[in-house]
């Protein structure tokens, strides 16, 4: 019997905690096998320590390993999955295949629309090479101050806190980081900033495409979900119908599509426009089987620099995934 084998049977049971298997939750830290004494033992990530689902899981993986595999005994050590941003908030990933097709933007309209409905929004940049929220709000950019306990105080806009590199950069200077820098400075964003532990929602942008950014995030929020925002142009929506699958292989659940720049109304004959094409939204949707949740009109906000209010066609849609992601 090899830990490859163990891990493959016990990763089909289900931390009740959580309602995922331990497999999807990427839960099995450690697995060991001591072979003179036949004793395996087991690192579990869950998502509470003490309760009756711990109590339930840990019986499970008895059965199996001394029952159905025959080994001596087991030991178990369980570690809490705490969320780095208190434990009911809920993270949302903001994706997409490549750049341009208005992500960030996505990003702090869906942020700005679940805090116009009252909730304690967080919006974290891990768009490290192309950071565009702080210009998105019309941010002033000042160096975060540091509170008592040594860790950096977010910078507010529109009632919501913000973390970006924009604001430890020099101003319009490249930011020229490796794998274990920008490692570093993710981890930074969620550990070592003085969030609101009753934040509900924290939206992250991402970079486009796949890469270190979209592992680093899996280790940090195994449990995050995903929107991916393509346009209607084939090329977009057939490299973010890539994205949509790399996140979907790390066992993220993806909430939908947005279409962003889906098409122009016509101000004189009212009708709409389509400069782009169409389809893109719905056919990422199709390949992944999931929905389009909002398709975005092309134009700019016309109260603030980045950002729509509900009188406005852009901000109704964005208004509608703010309401979507409340019921869920």
């Amino acid at each position: 019997m090899t830990t490859n084998e163990i891990r493959e049977k016990i990763g089909d049971l289900i931390d009740e905690s959580k309602g995922k298997t331990l497999k999807e939750l990427n839960a099995i830290k450690h697995i060991g096998i001591d072979p003179e004494t036949e004793i395996v033992i087991l690192i579990i990530k869950i998502g509470r320590l003490g309760d009756e689902a711990e109590k339930k899981l840990r019986r499970q993986l008895a059965k199996i390993i001394k029952i159905d595999f025959g080994f001596n005994g087991l030991k178990i050590q369980f570690e809490e999955d705490k969320k780095p941003i208190g434990n009911n908030a809920k993270y949302i990933i903001i994706a997409s295949g490549k750049g341009g097709v208005g992500k960030s933007f996505a990003t702090a309209n869906i942020a700005y629309a679940l805090s116009r409905r009252g909730k304690k929004v967080a919006i974290i940049d891990t768009d490290i090479y192309g950071a565009s929220i702080p210009q998105i709000l019309d941010m002033k950019i000042t160096d975060p101050l540091v509170n008592d306990l040594g860790k950096i105080k977010p910078l507010r806009a529109y009632g919501m806190d913000i973390i970006s590199t924009d604001f430890f950069a020099e101003h319009e200077q490249p930011v020229m980081w490796r794998g274990a820098m920008l490692k570093s400075m993710i981890n930074s964003f969620f550990n070592q900033v003085s969030w609101d532990p009753f934040t509900d929602y924290v939206i992250i942008d991402t970079p486009a495409g796949t890469g270190d950014v979209m592992m680093d995030l899996k280790n940090i929020i195994p449990t995050a979900e995903v929107i991916i925002v393509t346009t209607p142009h084939e090329a977009a929506s057939h490299v973010a119908t890539k994205a949509a699958h790399g996140f979907i292989e790390l066992h993220h659940d993806i909430i939908g599509i947005i279409e962003n720049m889906s098409y122009l109304r016509n101000p004189e004959s009212n009708t709409l426009e389509y400069p782009l094409g169409q389809g893109g939204g719905e056919e990422i949707a199709r390949k992944i089987n999931s929905e389009v949740i909002a398709n975005i009109p092309i134009g700019l906000p016309t109260h603030h620099f980045g950002l729509y209010e509900l009188d406005e066609e852009a901000g109704r849609a964005y208004d509608d995934i703010a309401t979507l992601l409340l019921i869920r």
